[in-house]
């Protein structure tokens, strides 16, 4: 789509609930310039372990332009969703669970199934991040006819030559213990210090900072339990649709040599790998985030293949 193309229309955010288990609640909330039905693609935005979805993806920040990335692809003529995770943001909190991935990805298939209820059945473009790609993953494995392109940002697979998860693991029984671990505004922006400090600015972080702990003081434990504990989680054998792996070039979360492995092994031959320069790892929220924008709009709108061979 060129720039003479974008869609003039407002952008509008709209609250919604689909519930799940018999009365689980989790919280949608959607943007779109112009008429849904008009859009050139419906987009889920899939959070990570330590916020909900709309401190992620729709974080407003003064003087920082697009800085929501809902209201980025929006203007570009998507359908944009993000969902919060049960245990998180204003979903149902009060289940004796701790919310591990593959629950996760069930959360992912309610929302697109209440999506696709309300807006029609068309396969979604679906972009994860952190924790956020491990249930996205696993979403596209269990349910790849509901997936036309699948895009995993700061993803993990064996979690082999990982710093992060290395110091994360002396915690595990802490995390085993109990069914959420408290967070705050410090907590937060030690996301920002602790891989490579400088490739967010402050006034982002704390507008970041903010907006999660507005909405959470405490999130659940379960994907910290299956990241130090469980990896793999995902079989890359079986995630049959266009994937691509967008690995920041600090980011302490994997290694490039486990990620390439996962790469590898991916069906589809249409795959990319890209690596971010200057980008740790929550990339929506860094200096580069231009970068990454423009990365995953081109993997979204790339053609679909007219000869397979």
């Amino acid at each position: 789509m060129n720039e003479m193309s974008k869609p003039t229309a407002a952008i509008k955010g709209q609250d919604h609930w689909t519930t799940k288990d018999g009365g689980v609640k989790l919280f949608l909330f959607e943007k779109c310039a112009g008429d849904p039905a008009k859009s050139i693609g419906t987009i889920l935005f899939v959070h990570g372990s330590s916020m909900a979805s709309q401190p992620t993806f729709d974080l407003q920040v003064p003087d920082r332009p697009d800085s929501s990335a809902m209201d980025h692809f929006a203007r570009r003529g998507y359908d944009c969703w993000c969902v919060d995770m049960e245990g998180y943001g204003r979903s149902t909190k009060d289940r004796d669970n701790n919310a591990p991935i593959s629950q996760g990805a069930d959360d992912c298939y309610a929302a697109a199934l209440y999506i696709q209820k309300l807006r029609g059945k068309r396969p979604f473009l679906v972009y994860g991040i952190s924790s956020g790609a491990l249930r996205a993953a696993m979403f596209a494995e269990r349910h790849p006819e509901l997936l036309a392109r699948l895009a995993l940002d700061a993803m993990v697979w064996t979690g082999e030559g990982s710093p992060t998860l290395e110091q994360r693991r002396k915690k595990l029984p802490e995390f085993q213990s109990k069914n959420r671990r408290p967070i705050d505004k410090a907590f937060i922006h030690s996301i920002f210090e602790r891989d490579h400090p400088g490739t967010a600015d402050e006034k982002v972080i704390d507008a970041f900072a903010d907006a999660v702990t507005a909405l959470d003081s405490s999130v659940p434990t379960g994907t910290y339990v299956d990241m130090c504990s469980k990896l793999p989680v995902v079989n890359p054998e079986k995630i049959t649709v266009p994937t691509l792996i967008m690995r920041g070039q600090w980011d302490g979360i994997a290694s490039i040599e486990d990620l390439l492995k996962f790469y590898a092994k991916l069906p589809n031959p249409d795959k990319q790998f890209t690596v971010m320069p200057g980008i740790s790892h929550a990339s929506f929220q860094q200096k580069n985030y231009m970068l990454v924008y423009h990365i995953l709009a081109s993997f979204f709108a790339q053609p679909a293949p007219l000869y397979r061979g």
